[in-house]
């Protein structure tokens, strides 16, 4: 059995949805990993064979005011998962971000780049990348740039501004992939069916902006907004930024052989199962 920490969110919904019968999934209140005896518990009770971590503090200005709850969520929780899948005998999948990188690379990220996080979401990511060596039947697989039909997300934000402006400003000096949660759904279950190790990167095929996705988000919705550029420096977000921070997935296809589609491919498809919803 595969078991979904963090179920009710955006990707874990997804990972349910594919898993079927053979996942089982929790959440608040049933388990809570930032508490050793709660995670104890419920993974010794349902013995999984393999433990996928979708639980995280993902605000991540948010994580600049709230520092101690980003390391305890996405740092300490992981080390506690860890502890006890290894007990257990349970592999832990766990899912962390580009954010781990600084931006300054020029290149996609491959897995052995050197982390060197610019926020405390980062820094929390990080954490958590290093405690589920205490597993060491681990699978880490980063991402970026996240969207789902469960949750809050750019697309979402950008449909709704949309309908409400004809002009609006977004920054377009960050450069990444635009990654659908059900993809990313699709290359973790690849993983841990292949019995993949180590770390593994998983993003939508291509890159752009957030204004390029922006653009696109409108080009393909049919909604005549025109965006407009800005800096992120003009944005001035609590947060720091990566300003390039796409990941090289060539690893994740060479072992097996899943292949995530082009990122403007993903949003037409997230568009179209919007509208059935």
């Amino acid at each position: 059995m595969i078991l979904v920490v963090g179920a009710n969110g955006m990707l874990g919904q997804d990972l349910m949805g594919l898993l079927g019968e053979r996942g089982r999934g929790v959440d608040l209140p049933d388990i809570d990993i930032t508490d050793m005896v709660s995670v104890q518990q419920v993974l010794t009770a349902l013995k999984p064979k393999v433990v996928i971590n979708c639980a995280a503090y993902t605000d991540v200005d948010g994580c600049e005011s709230n520092t101690e709850t980003a390391m305890q969520v996405n740092g300490e929780g992981v080390a506690f998962l860890a502890l006890v899948t290894r007990e257990i005998g349970a592999k832990l999948v766990q899912v962390s971000t580009d954010y781990v990188f600084d931006g300054s690379k020029g290149s996609p990220y491959r897995e052995d780049d050197l982390q060197q996080p610019l926020n405390i979401y980062g820094e929390s990511k990080l954490a958590g990348e290093l405690n589920v060596d205490i597993n060491p039947d681990n699978l880490l697989v980063r991402t970026q740039w996240l969207y789902g039909l469960h949750g809050k997300n750019f697309v979402e934000t950008m449909l709704k501004l949309g309908q409400e402006k004809s002009v609006l400003t977004v920054v377009d000096d960050q450069i990444g992939s635009p990654t659908w949660t059900m993809d990313l759904a699709r290359g973790i279950i690849a993983l841990v069916d292949k019995d993949c190790r180590g770390t593994y990167h998983c993003a939508n095929s291509g890159h752009t902006s957030w204004n390029g996705f922006a653009k696109a988000i409108f080009d393909e919705a049919g909604l005549p907004v025109q965006v407009l550029p800005m800096t992120t420096e003009q944005l001035n977000r609590p947060a720091r930024r990566p300003l390039y921070s796409t990941l090289d997935c060539s690893k994740l296809v060479a072992d097996t052989g899943f292949e995530p589609q082009a990122w403007r491919e993903a949003l037409k498809q997230y568009l179209n199962l919007r509208k059935e919803a």
